[in-house]
């Protein structure tokens, strides 16, 4: 069975938060007008002394995620299945404060082990990790793809952020943000299985924020619509030109994982303090159609 693994630290980057307080962070090695263009555009300093967990902070919008909160000020401990994309990111980015721990979500035991690399304190969870399907309507569908779809978008989901209640709580202002899909806001921009697992995630972000809104906990979900990422790979499905292509040509443009990440960030921040249960799509439009 696939383990945890945390990677050595440099003794060059900075230790992890102790005693519920983040480390001193060295210089980022870069002008302000440098990080402005790398996006932190806001506010460099939103998360000084906060930690975060970024879940498929390897590739894509939960990369681009897990720079912009360190670039704003974060302890960010960035989770991926692949130890080779979590490698690539803290080589290419080792002045930032960034704790590489190689996961997979669906494993017994996984989240509490993710968890324990923050060391005692979480402040930010965002839950990025998914996966697609191709396309496939309910009579195509096979259990095998169901059941991987639901164990990765929604099971894992759900028990990163039941593991992750108890200290968000002791945060006193804690914030979780679910990456959802603009297939969780129609049933026409995936296949059943992921357009499925994506209501899914609006509903518990839905019952989350909620239930734990007297925690001081905000949960909310960002609907992403066509985005530059690697889960879009299933795009060459046979079955994608005739149930998609007519849809996306209702899509001005194909946004940036980083375009993602700034909205994601924004729900993070102390910025979206009176935003709580919110799917929040960033998808140039298309939930407009």
């Amino acid at each position: 069975m696939q383990q945890v693994t945390f990677f050595p630290r440099s003794s060059s980057r900075p230790a992890p938060p102790q005693n519920g307080r983040a480390s001193p962070r060295p210089a980022r090695g870069r002008s302000p007008s440098a990080r402005r263009a790398a996006g932190a555009t806001v506010d460099d300093q939103r998360f000084t002394a906060r930690t975060a967990v970024v879940t498929g902070a390897g590739s894509g919008i939960g990369r681009a995620t897990a720079l912009r909160l360190a670039r704003e000020g974060a302890t960010v401990v960035v989770v991926d299945s692949s130890a080779r994309r979590l490698e690539d990111l803290v080589a290419d980015e080792p002045l930032l404060p960034l704790f590489p721990v190689v996961a997979d979500l669906t494993e017994e035991g996984a989240a509490g082990r993710v968890l324990a690399a923050a060391d005692g304190r979480l402040d930010v969870l965002v839950n990025n990790a998914g996966i697609m399907d191709r396309f496939e309507s309910v009579a195509e569908v096979d259990d095998e793809t169901w059941d991987r779809v639901f164990a990765v978008n929604v099971v894992a989901v759900m028990r990163l952020t039941r593991a992750a209640i108890p200290l968000l709580r002791a945060s006193g202002r804690g914030a979780i943000v679910n990456v959802a899909s603009e297939a969780s806001l129609r049933g026409s921009a995936a296949g059943a299985a992921y357009t499925a697992s994506k209501h899914a995630v609006v509903g518990l972000t839905r019952n989350t924020a909620l239930m734990h809104a007297a925690d001081g906990i905000r949960t909310n979900a960002v609907a992403p619509g066509a985005t530059a990422t690697g889960i879009e790979a299933p795009m060459d499905s046979d079955l994608f030109p005739g149930r998609m292509g007519a849809f996306l040509q209702n899509v001005p443009y194909t946004a940036t994982a980083e375009q993602v990440a700034a909205v994601v960030v924004f729900l993070a921040s102390d910025d979206a303090s009176n935003v709580n249960g919110v799917v929040l799509p960033s998808d140039g439009g298309w939930s407009a159609v």
